[in-house]
């Protein structure tokens, strides 16, 4: 087994973890198990219309120049990734959730979200491999992924470097949502996103 780690965010206790190496290898199956499902187009597919239906603050936005048209299609594997791993640690913990929810780039959790929403599909795919997604915002650890933790330590093994477009660290990840905070509060977005200033004109 890996040597306990600790994640800072709503995970306080010491969590044991497989060896990044052992992860990888399942990892890696999972992915290609799960890309060979019949509705894997399917789930691609539906993840990239959220090009008129989804909005983000805070998650897209910390990509530099990000473009929906442009980025969802290297963004999606990078969530598929992220959901194989957390499946594999998952299978490898007795069903251990806080374990298996690593932390995650924001905006690969974005696309995570994104392919949450696909409810019916994952399901239908959960049922055809067997293989059970984890996505649960009560355990995660927003804003903490970083170089050479964990999850890097993991991805490496099983897919090599990272697109460093969308995992930039955590001090990278604070700087950059300080700016965005910055731009938003002149035009009423308050709080990343969490508030907006009134500005509708009410009936009288």
């Amino acid at each position: 087994m890996h040597q306990p780690t600790k994640e800072s965010a709503a995970v306080s206790t010491t969590l044991v973890r497989p060896a990044p190496e052992i992860v990888a290898r399942r990892a890696r199956d999972i992915l290609a198990i799960v890309e060979a499902d019949r509705e894997f187009d399917r789930l691609r597919t539906a993840c990239s219309k959220y090009d008129e239906d989804w909005q983000c603050f805070m998650g897209y936005a910390l990509v530099n120049g990000f473009d929906v048209a442009k980025d969802t299609e290297p963004l999606f594997p990078e969530a598929m990734r992220a959901m194989a791993i957390k499946s594999a640690i998952y299978e490898m913990t007795d069903q251990n959730e806080e374990a298996a929810e690593i932390p995650v780039a924001v905006p690969v959790d974005e696309m995570i979200h994104a392919l949450a929403a696909q409810f019916t599909v994952l399901c239908r795919i959960q049922d055809r491999t067997n293989i059970r997604f984890v996505h649960a915002t009560d355990r995660e650890a927003i804003g903490e992924w970083d170089h050479g933790d964990y999850t890097h330590q993991v991805y490496r093994a099983a897919w090599g470097p990272m697109n460093e477009r969308y995992w930039f660290g955590k001090e990278e990840t604070a700087r950059r949502k300080a700016v965005v905070t910055a731009k938003y509060g002149p035009i009423g977005i308050l709080d990343g996103g969490r508030r907006f200033a009134p500005g509708f004109p009410m009936a009288s």
